[in-house]
Order: C-alpha cells, then sequence, then structure tokens
C-alpha cells in the first residue's frame, strides 16, 4: 500500500467528540487495504502495571515497575495487551513497525518486564484502536485526524500531558490555535 500510515501517528483534531479518540495520539502499528490497527499514546488507565501483572499470576520485581501506569490504547479487545518498546530481544508475538519502534503482544515480554529484564523503555497498554478497510481514509478526509511521522521519543519520553501537542508540532501545528468546530472548505 503506496500510502501506508505504517509508523504515523494519528493526531486527533480540536474538534473530535468521540470520547475515545479526543484529544489522543494514536500509534499506527498497521495500515493496508483491509484497515488499521493503533494504539493510543496518551489516554492513562487507573490500573497499575502491578495490578496487570498480579491478575495474570505475574509477580513485579520492584514498586517502580509495579507502579507504572498502563494506558488504554483503544475501545477494541480492552482486555488485550501491548507493549510499545524499541527492537531489542526477540519476543513470542512481535512486529517491527519501524527501525526504532516494535510492539509485542506475548505474556513473555511482560514476565520479562517485571523481572527488570525486559526492554528500557516501554508503554504497555490494553486495547486498541481498528478501522476497516477504507475507514480511516475517509476519516482522515473528514479532518477528524492529522497525520505525520512518529517520533519515539514522544512516546518513551512525553509526559502524557504533552503528547498530543508534541505530536501536532512535529507537523509545525499549534493545536491551540485550531477552532473545536472546523469545517471542509
Amino acid at each position: 500500500m503506496a500510502d501506508s500510515l505504517n509508523n504515523h501517528f494519528l493526531i486527533a483534531m480540536p474538534s473530535l467528540d468521540d470520547p475515545n479518540f479526543q484529544r489522543t495520539v494514536t500509534y499506527v502499528c498497521e495500515h493496508n487495504d483491509d484497515g488499521a490497527l493503533g494504539i493510543v499514546i496518551n489516554r492513562p488507565t487507573d490500573i497499575t502495571l502491578g495490578e496487570l501483572l498480579e491478575h495474570m499470576d505475574i509477580q513485579p520485581g520492584s514498586d517502580r515497575i509495579a507502579n507504572q501506569v498502563v494506558y488504554m490504547g483503544g475501545p477494541v479487545q480492552r482486555e488485550r495487551g501491548f507493549v510499545l518498546h524499541p527492537p531489542g530481544d526477540d519476543w513470542d508475538s512481535s512486529l517491527r513497525v519501524s527501525e526504532s519502534i516494535v510492539v509485542t503482544t506475548s505474556r513473555d515480554i511482560l514476565a520479562a518486564i517485571a523481572e527488570g529484564a525486559g526492554p528500557d523503555r516501554y508503554l504497555v497498554a490494553l486495547g486498541y484502536a481498528g478501522w476497516g478497510g477504507g475507514q480511516l481514509e475517509r476519516e482522515l478526509g473528514q479532518n477528524a485526524w492529522l497525520s505525520g511521522p512518529a517520533d519515539a521519543d514522544i512516546i518513551f519520553h512525553r509526559e502524557n500531558e504533552q503528547r498530543w501537542q508534541a505530536a501536532a508540532t512535529l507537523l509545525g501545528v499549534d493545536l491551540n490555535l485550531l477552532p473545536s468546530d472546523a469545517g471542509h472548505a
């Protein structure tokens, strides 16, 4: 697919009022003719990594690990876990999205993180954002999203509340200057 949005951010426009995506940044892991899958990277939940690990009968090795925030990756399959991280070890179920970002869905990475042997940087999310074939393209045409190349620094080093504007800044856009009721010309 020539216009694939793999390894791109979808930045919710101020006018997007869907409560699942209002003021979100979604990292697109896969985009092809059949649709798209992404992980929202700036919607923290009230679930800690320790709680998630304990639910899986994995004991966190430290309070620092146990207290990590888990994100709401999207409204689809909220019971399914995803870990965004830099390349490194081989995990049972991973998809290399770019030179700097991999998404893994297997238990082995969570066990390694719990032991302090996982990737140095990671984002754990429950659920994902999904679009059927052509759906994302229609939403882009309706000005629901800005899209642009992703930056691992925003995923792994920025505070949650900074990610929405930081992703737009990569495109030279100040979201605070855009009206929340933008239309079409």
